[in-house]
């Protein structure tokens, strides 16, 4: 069977763990074996953006079953199938299928083969503990935002709720984990250019304002959704929440909770210097205290 030639549908956006689907593709990689599917539950991590990791889980046919050693977004021209980094291309790019592929153990036949009808397995569990860590993430970039708000002496580019958007202008690297994330902003010369200021800043003083805002959303147990424009891996998609008075909306490519009920989220911020920068660093932690 030769490789797709369209985007693989994905229902992770929607909140699915487990999808009952075909196998596309499959070819050896590096001792293990690539598997392409016409639908897949599995979020794959994105090498352009790796804030949220890969899904675990396995493939399942009947009693048999592989897990799922890793999951990426793939790109292939029809002829060959290209992983993460490898891809000359960015994802979208025309004549191009964005795929997600499952990395498998196994040895010779004894893996799905193409043609097969599996069923795509999500750790549901490890998937939950993630997507909160995730929505963590976007609540305290947005609090964060309104706390450093009048540091800004120039105008500059919005956030979703109308604040002036720190977190897209100084942001270093993300990492979404189980329960929380990891941010790191650079405070350096070209973000002092922007009209932001750096003096005075009190890490301890912004954390607690930011604590407060998260507090006041949070008690609203708002709804959240995931908003699409189709079906397909690179179909453009949305986190939407409605606060009181307000929606914020950030595009989004990863798993959320659907609601902040029972739902807690601090942050913890550190100001340090690395190699003459000023850095930044906000510790979110989520914690979730009812069904979701």
């Amino acid at each position: 069977m030769t490789l797709p030639t369209t985007d693989t549908h994905v229902t992770y956006p929607g909140g699915a763990t487990e999808a009952a689907t075909r196998v596309l593709h499959v070819e050896p990689r590096d001792g293990r074996y690539a598997v392409l599917l016409e639908t897949t539950a599995f979020h794959p991590v994105d090498h352009a953006w790796p804030d949220q990791g890969a899904d675990r889980g396995d493939l399942r046919i009947g009693t048999r079953h592989w897990p799922v050693t890793d999951c990426v977004v793939g790109a292939t021209d029809g002829t060959t199938l290209y992983l993460g980094v490898e891809s000359p291309v960015r994802k979208g790019t025309e004549g191009w299928a964005s795929v997600v592929v499952h990395l498998i153990e196994g040895g010779d036949g004894d893996g799905p083969a193409e043609g097969d009808d599996v069923v795509a397995r999500v750790d549901a569990v490890h998937r939950a503990a993630v997507s909160a860590g995730h929505t963590g993430c976007h609540l305290a970039s947005l609090a964060l935002n309104r706390a450093l708000a009048d540091r800004w002496k120039k105008d500059v580019a919005p956030d979703a709720l109308g604040a002036p958007n720190f977190d897209a202008l100084a942001i270093d690297t993300t990492v979404i984990g189980e329960f929380g994330s990891l941010d790191r902003y650079r405070l350096g010369k070209s973000l002092r250019r922007k009209g932001f200021s750096v003096e005075g800043l009190d890490p301890e003083a912004v954390a607690a304002a930011v604590d407060a805002t998260l507090a006041e959303w949070t008690a609203t147990g708002a709804p959240i959704r995931i908003e699409a424009d189709g079906g397909g891996l690179t179909d453009r998609r949305r986190w939407v929440c409605d606060l009181p008075g307000e929606r914020a909306e950030i595009p989004c490519g990863g798993t959320h909770l659907t609601s902040l009920a029972g739902v807690d989220v601090t942050v913890r911020l550190e100001l340090f210097d690395a190699d003459g920068t000023p850095v930044l660093q906000m510790r979110t932690r989520v914690g979730v205290f009812a069904p979701d």
